[in-house]
């Protein structure tokens, strides 16, 4: 099975008006015709820009994060509809960040996740372990939790095609620190297998999982040369047009 790489670069809270015109117009301008899919995830005060920008290009865009309601007294948050609406095909759901900064539990992610699907946007779970828990050799249990609970929500427990995973170790963002390609292919290969476990082995072959911790032009090739490993959710070097276009030669 070969499953088409991506690469989505999540801009965190960066840009403004006159930076994201000047990146995605490099972007579109430079980007070459590849075998990998390339998504972009700004603010969301910038999403309509964006839109406007991408229209016409191979580009896709996605959203940080998104409500788990549909609508009505939720001051500050954003309907998975709306997203759809500025023309968002991609949401994070369960970044690293939104976890530990933001409080945000599995049984909440799972909530989310159900959303963007039911409104039609491909969600991307991320999911990930801290170094403590890393250093208490408990990785594979944490990456159980996280996953499973939105599993658990899903009908007859299986993974629908649209929806991706992405394994984000904590102690890997933004510490110039990254898994080794086989510290990731083995979290990637046990997620696959956690995917599985309904017996739809032709289905799950299919899930993109990428991989989120500090991804550079230097480390992707190699990172992406694993099995299992089906792209990646790049941080930092998103912002940076050189680098996020030698990642992207890296996933083809």
């Amino acid at each position: 099975m070969m499953r088409k790489k991506l690469v989505a670069g999540n801009w965190k809270m960066n840009g403004s008006l006159a930076q994201n015109r000047a990146l995605l117009a490099s972007l579109c301008q430079q980007l070459p015709i590849l075998s990998c899919e390339v998504a972009v995830f700004p603010p969301f005060p910038y999403l309509s820009q964006a839109s406007e920008l991408l229209h016409g290009s191979s580009i896709r865009l996605g959203a940080q994060t998104l409500s788990e309601y549909r609508e009505g007294a939720y001051t500050g948050e954003v309907a998975a509809g709306m997203l759809r609406e500025v023309g968002c095909s991609y949401v994070l759901v369960g970044h690293s960040e939104r976890r530990s900064l933001f409080a945000e539990s599995d049984q909440a992610i799972a909530r989310k996740f159900l959303a963007a699907l039911a409104s039609g946007l491909n969600p991307i779970l991320c999911f990930g372990e801290t170094l403590e828990e890393r250093q208490a050799g408990v990785t594979l249990d944490v990456i159980k939790r996280q996953v499973l609970a939105v599993l658990a929500c899903l009908d007859g427990g299986s993974w629908p095609q649209s929806a991706i995973l992405a394994y984000e170790p904590v102690w890997a963002i933004g510490t110039g620190l990254t898994a080794t390609p086989l510290q990731a292919q083995e979290v990637h290969a046990y997620v696959r297998s956690l995917l599985n476990q309904g017996g739809e082995e032709a289905g799950v072959a299919e899930v993109r999982i990428l991989y989120g911790g500090s991804v550079r032009a230097k480390n992707a090739r190699e990172l992406f040369c694993q099995p299992d490993i089906d792209g990646g959710l790049i941080g930092g070097a998103s912002l940076n047009v050189d680098e996020f276009l030698e990642i992207c030669r890296a996933a083809t």
